[in-house]
């Protein structure tokens, strides 16, 4: 039985302050939650696992033809196993970088901002992209709901994130796949790391890999049936003073089989300045504590400069392939 605690976020307008209070434990406690009642399409989900699948199978030579590089600032596209790296090291997964479908007639597409622009969609399956982009929006507004209850849990007005940070989200979407690793088990599918955002929502399939690291140590998030798992990252960290905690997790694909993820991460959009809410809490110099020994309540200035600091040691050469090019 999982320590993580379950959260139907389908009654939260039945009764928003239980479950506000309910977040409130979980967000003060593991960091992470599993949501249940989620309203998404089983069919969609479905569809997505099994296209995702479909195009992990295809010759590397095929999925290199919407290899990251070619998206340049818009940093979308396929990676290939050991492309992405976590603490320096490379992960033992593939996968795809989505984010919001962007015309080359938007503001931030004409002024070439990074993590902005067109998804590159495989032409095989052809259905992926439809599916895809259908995801991203029903998934969006399930984490909209999620704030506003998050909102309640610290006495602040239900649409504070809205209004100040997710009017005009950045959302950033992966498929993930991490192959059987043949009992070689030296190699992390992703090694430990906090998400930079607000909000992870990540749709898992059967195997299982996700671990959380706890006061009590790591503890495994298993997968379970109609439910998502959510986690907060280091903008609420630092939003909220350090009462709610990024907390760390990282996955090792054990199964001797292919694991498939999906996480959506909802984060604020790219020109707003993140500050701390006005309370009397202190905020405490947790850097010790945390995986890469940095203070995220240091931090000022607005999420796209910080959510580019850390994607640009995630794939360095791609971002010194921007730089130049910039």
């Amino acid at each position: 039985m999982s320590k993580i605690p379950i959260i139907d976020i389908g009654s939260y307008s039945l009764d928003k302050q239980k479950i506000a209070k309910e977040l409130d434990e979980a967000c003060t406690t593991s960091g992470f939650f599993y949501v249940s009642n989620h309203g998404i399409s089983p069919e969609l989900i479905d569809q997505m696992k099994k296209l995702s699948a479909q195009f992990f199978a295809l010759p590397e030579t095929e999925k290199l033809k919407i290899a990251m590089p070619i998206s340049g600032y818009a940093w979308r596209g396929f990676f290939p196993v050991n492309g992405e790296l976590t603490s320096g090291k490379p992960d033992r997964k593939e996968g795809i970088y989505f984010g919001q479908e962007l015309s080359s007639e938007h503001s931030k597409v004409r002024t070439s901002v990074p993590l902005h622009g067109a998804n590159l969609f495989p032409t095989q399956p052809a259905e992926l992209k439809s599916v895809v982009l259908e995801y991203i929006n029903q998934v969006a507004q399930l984490a909209q709901t999620i704030l506003k209850a998050m909102a309640l849990a610290l006495h602040l007005d239900e649409n504070y994130f809205y209004e100040k940070y997710t009017a005009d989200p950045l959302i950033l979407f992966r498929i993930f796949h991490y192959p059987a690793q043949d009992n070689d088990y030296d190699q992390w599918g992703v090694g430990e790391h906090t998400d930079y955002g607000l909000l992870t929502l990540l749709l898992q399939d059967d195997v299982g890999g996700l671990q959380v690291k706890t006061p009590q140590g790591w503890i495994d998030a298993p997968p379970i049936k109609g439910t998502f798992v959510c986690n907060i990252g280091d903008m609420l960290d630092r939003i909220t003073g350090g009462y709610y905690k990024s907390t760390p997790h990282r996955v090792i694909n054990t199964s001797g089989k292919s694991r498939y993820s999906f996480p959506i991460f909802f984060d604020p959009g790219f020109d707003t300045i993140i500050s701390p809410i006005e309370s009397t809490r202190i905020v405490q110099d947790d850097s010790q504590e945390r995986w890469d020994k940095s203070n995220v309540h240091e931090f000022s200035g607005t999420y796209g400069e910080y959510i580019l600091g850390k994607v640009g040691k995630v794939f360095p050469d791609l971002k010194k392939n921007i730089n130049r090019s910039a």
